[in-house]
């Protein structure tokens, strides 16, 4: 993919960034509850008469509550546009630092997620085109039942009842690094992983036995059949490397679906990815870690669809980019 192409496609994705960001800014102005008010750790009906007005008013202005919200929002925008996201009033540091921190658990949890959905995906939906009818066929057509139609709650407390409140093998919640102990890094990423893995394979294998099976009825797979190679070569090698392009699509759609289905999973597990820690900040008013992460996500699934695009051309020689 040509570098021009891909400067190209994240200047086109500078106005999507800003519309997300004012939808973004605009829906937290609606949300019930005074930032200043979580900030002191003063909540209640009668909250705002418990401290003075002139400190009321003295944290409005260092926060720059005062302002006019259009003022906010751009000044805001400006910052961010100087790598600066705001500083959290909850944590007392600043926004990309905050980030920076949560990000290695968020990336080990995507990555293990992502590696458990292609050991589902690929090898049963490939057993599944061929043996078309047969027990594989059923067994893939059950987990694609149960991962689409089951909600990642359940399969998650599902996942809690066995092997952490029964078999006593997991831990329910929390993370540890894997630099300060892998055995325990691996107990606690096992379960959220699992689920959200689960979720993301069913829907991959379901797209992938079906092209698969399209992809064997092709020209090019007769006459290598004709050529007399054996059926594994043909199906591993040549079908399953044209299938892979539509399957990377799907792919690249699930990846994004789970960067909104994590907050479920990490609040679930207590697990301290950025998900969680948004989840976290909408309930303590903390709107600049709110910003920061949305605008994080924005620009890694725009990534995620350059690292899609990329693929294409690797897997399809056929494919350019103007």
């Amino acid at each position: 993919m040509p570098i021009k192409y891909g400067i190209q496609r994240l200047l086109e994705a500078i106005p999507t960034i800003f519309v997300v960001l004012v939808l973004v800014f605009a829906l937290l102005l609606f949300i019930p509850g005074d930032p200043i008010l979580f900030m002191l750790g003063v909540v209640g009906t009668d909250s705002i008469e418990i401290i003075s007005p002139e400190v009321y008013e003295a944290m409005r202005q260092r926060l720059g509550l005062d302002q006019n919200v259009v003022v906010r929002f751009f000044n805001w925008a400006w910052n961010v546009v100087q790598g600066d996201l705001g500083h959290s009033n909850r944590f007392g540091v600043g926004v990309a630092d905050i980030i920076w921190q949560r990000l290695p658990a968020t990336i080990y949890l995507g990555i293990a997620a992502i590696i458990i959905g292609l050991v589902l995906a690929i090898p049963l939906g490939v057993l599944a085109a061929i043996h078309q009818g047969k027990w594989i066929d059923h067994v893939a057509n059950g987990l694609v039942l149960f991962g689409l139609v089951t909600p990642s709650f359940w399969v998650a407390l599902l996942f809690v009842l066995v092997f952490a409140v029964y078999l006593d093998w997991l831990p329910t919640f929390g993370y540890t690094p894997p630099s300060e102990n892998f055995v325990e890094f691996l107990k606690h990423i096992a379960m959220p992983a699992t689920v959200m893995g689960i979720d993301l394979g069913a829907s991959s294998l379901r797209y992938l036995r079906a092209d698969f099976i399209e992809q064997m009825e092709q020209d090019y797979a007769r006459t290598a059949r004709a050529k007399g190679l054996p059926e594994r070569i043909v199906f591993w090698k040549h079908v399953l490397k044209n299938s892979m392009v539509s399957f990377i699509t799907v792919l690249g759609f699930d990846i994004q679906r789970l960067l909104g289905g994590s907050t479920i999973i990490e609040t679930m597990f207590a697990y301290p990815g950025i998900s969680f820690l948004m989840l976290q900040s909408i309930f303590n008013r903390d709107y600049a870690v709110v910003q920061g992460v949305v605008l994080f996500i924005a620009i890694l699934v725009i990534v995620i669809n350059l690292v899609v695009d990329f693929i294409y051309s690797v897997l399809d020689p056929r494919v350019r980019y103007a």
